[in-house]
């Protein structure tokens, strides 16, 4: 009986097969629709805040859902404070960042980064008619509002150690306690700073003074997106994205939607 044996044989071996195929095409798809986590903050305007339908909206916003859409990933949209995404992202709890985090060198150390998408200067804000110096001897003794673990922070920190830094979750309780008189300045980017507060009811009687701060040893080379260190398959990939909607226009679309600049900045050397 050597043929019937050797057809079961041959039967079981390619049963087997299939099944081995069956399972892996089901783990592809099983891994193809599994949502890419997006880590954002969520109190940053007009970067990324909360709409009042309790939505999320802003650039940072529509700027991860289009690069989802470009890679044809489904994605997911988790909120957190500023200072608990890396965390989160090195404990695998998202898989990416869009949140305005410049590319610093400090950070390089901890995330991988795409190259930019888009830049903007600092720069201290005070209230108006009141006259001050903006250098370290100028705001000695004087209380500088900063979000914390930004690179705003850590310029502030570095830069005028004879005044006191006082650190917050969001910058939105910054510009709080400027307004309340409990600062004496804020070191915000100009951007924020301006649409998000000196542009609103609430900033009115404020305004920015002093130099532009762009030293790339804390500014960095403008706000890419962070992923895991080695994760070069998902950044490659959001490196084209980026690339994708520059050049067909849907990045100006959502730009002209929140700014009346370029807010890209001038080009520069690409990061690998």
């Amino acid at each position: 009986m050597p043929l019937p044996s050797f057809a079961r044989l041959l039967g079981t071996s390619l049963l087997a097969a299939l099944t081995v195929a069956a399972a892996t095409q089901a783990a592809a798809q099983a891994t193809a629709q599994t949502p890419l986590r997006i880590g954002v903050e969520g109190a940053y305007p007009p970067f990324s805040e909360i709409g009042t339908d309790g939505k999320l909206k802003g650039f940072d916003i529509d700027i991860a859902r289009a690069l989802c859409e470009r890679i044809k990933a489904s994605c997911e949209l988790v909120q957190s404070e500023f200072d608990a995404l890396i965390p989160a992202l090195r404990a695998k709890k998202i898989d990416a960042i869009v949140a305005s985090m410049s590319i610093t060198p400090e950070r390089r150390k901890n995330v991988d980064f795409t190259e930019r998408y888009y830049n903007t200067p600092a720069r201290m804000m005070i209230r108006e008619g009141v006259e001050l110096d903006i250098s370290p001897a100028g705001l000695k003794g004087r209380k500088i509002g900063v979000q914390r673990t930004t690179i705003h922070d850590r310029y502030a920190t570095a830069t005028f150690k004879q005044s006191t830094i006082v650190r917050y979750a969001k910058q939105d309780e910054v510009f709080l306690d400027l307004k309340s008189g409990r600062l004496d300045a804020t070191l915000v980017d100009v951007v924020a700073g301006d649409i998000g507060f000196l542009k609103t009811p609430a900033g009115k009687g404020f305004r920015f003074h002093g130099p532009f701060y762009t030293d790339p040893a804390f500014f960095g080379d403008g706000a890419g997106i962070a992923v895991r260190k080695g994760d070069d398959t998902l950044r490659k990939s959001l490196n084209g994205a980026i690339a994708a909607i520059r050049a067909d226009g849907s990045y100006k679309k959502i730009q002209d939607k929140y700014f009346a600049f370029d807010i890209y900045g001038a080009d520069g050397a690409k990061k690998p």
